[in-house]
């Protein structure tokens, strides 16, 4: 029997953090509640979840700074939750490598789906995949592989979220093709994505810090329409 995935709940309401649990616990997922930004570190330290739901507005150290802490040692899957009203910056949000964020108050069955779209596209490869299930692309000093979520640049590994590696194999998977950002919105988040385009934006800025151009490709903008895998 397969172990049950973890998922660390961080929010100040215990309230909304305890209905999180039960919604979360009713599809079988593990769950731990905490309440503040320390606490949360400490969790994710002796927990090791799967995956987190991070309230962005907590007491001491707040979720932007939780997720900054996390991501300079783990592309543990995030999910922030922000109360409709509050000043919640998207852009910010995905810039320090959160995967999604849900507004509050949220439906329960939107919760769920979030999460698991999320814990889907960060599932690691099983060990059976043929040749023909690999999804790999290939070119000088890059190779992408979707298949055990890696990355290799100029022969080294790459740390990378699920949401840039997946934008990264979308387009090198498909050389010259553009693409606009709508596109790649529905592509990559789903079409029940409640974003906007800057998202991808924000994700191809973040590409571009860890990959530069090579001089038989690129990472190209196509101005006023969207991005393609340039190659030469």
């Amino acid at each position: 029997m397969a172990a049950k995935q973890k998922i660390l709940i961080v929010d100040d309401d215990m309230n909304i953090a305890e209905l999180i649990s039960l919604y979360l616990t009713k599809e079988c997922y593990d769950t731990h509640m905490v309440h503040d930004g320390e606490e949360a570190l400490a969790a994710y330290e002796q927990y090791q979840p799967n995956l987190i739901l991070l309230d962005l507005m907590l007491p001491g150290i707040d979720g932007y700074q939780v997720c900054r802490e996390i991501r300079t040692k783990s592309n543990t899957p995030i999910i922030m939750l922000s109360a409709k009203g509050e000043i919640f910056d998207k852009v910010l949000g995905l810039e320090l490598g959160a995967d999604d964020y849900i507004i509050k108050p949220f439906d329960s069955k939107e919760l769920v789906a979030r999460v698991k779209a999320v814990l889907r596209r960060y599932q690691p490869s099983k060990p059976d995949k043929t040749a023909s299930d690999i999804k790999c692309v290939e070119y000088p000093n890059l190779v992408v592989n979707q298949t055990n979520y890696s990355v290799l640049y100029n022969g080294k590994p790459v740390d990378m979220p699920p949401k840039e590696l997946e934008l990264l194999y979308f387009l090198a998977s498909s050389p010259n093709q553009v693409f606009t950002r709508e596109q790649l919105l529905d592509h990559i988040w789903g079409y029940e994505y409640i974003g906007d385009t800057r998202t991808v934006d924000v994700h191809v800025k973040r590409l571009r810090e860890k990959i530069k151009d090579h001089a038989s490709w690129s990472l190209s903008t196509v101005w006023g329409i969207g991005y393609k895998f340039e190659v030469k």
